[in-house]
């Protein structure tokens, strides 16, 4: 059973020592940081992976404007990884997400280097639509119709 949870003072040191493989770890920022960046900005939503009562990873999105939500952060520890969390977390996580009745789109950026992110988030719908805007990261976006 895997399910997204708040990241409070009783869980984040957990979520905080989760780890992603050596070779995972240009693609994805730390959670200490994450954690830090949702609790001091607005509109930035954090979200622990849980499976049954044991926290397996995180999740951060950011509302960029009404019509607009980025994910920024997805990450599963290494330990549970290729078990389906992913997949699954992604899902509860879009489903979140898309109760904003007003939003037109959800995007993602990642590494174009990294095949496994493309075909992962291409499994969701999401679009490649081009690099960002410091021509760093492949932009992905998934389209919602209302």
């Amino acid at each position: 059973m895997i399910s997204l949870r708040d990241i409070t003072k009783e869980n984040y040191e957990a979520i905080c020592d989760l780890e992603v493989t050596e070779s995972q770890e240009d693609y994805v920022a730390g959670n200490t940081w994450s954690i830090v960046e949702s609790v001091f900005n607005d509109n930035y939503t954090a979200r622990a992976i849980y499976q049954q009562n044991t926290p397996v990873g995180m999740l951060m999105w950011v509302k960029e404007s009404n019509k607009k939500v980025s994910i920024w952060r997805f990450m599963v520890d290494q330990q549970f990884q290729q078990g389906g969390v992913g997949r699954k977390a992604m899902s509860l996580a879009l489903e979140e997400i898309k109760q904003d009745i007003d939003l037109d789109e959800i995007e993602i950026c990642y590494v174009p280097s990294n095949p496994v992110a493309k075909n992962f988030y291409g499994s969701f719908g999401f679009v490649e639509v081009g690099m960002d805007d410091d021509n760093e990261e492949m932009l992905a976006i998934l389209k919602l119709t209302n």
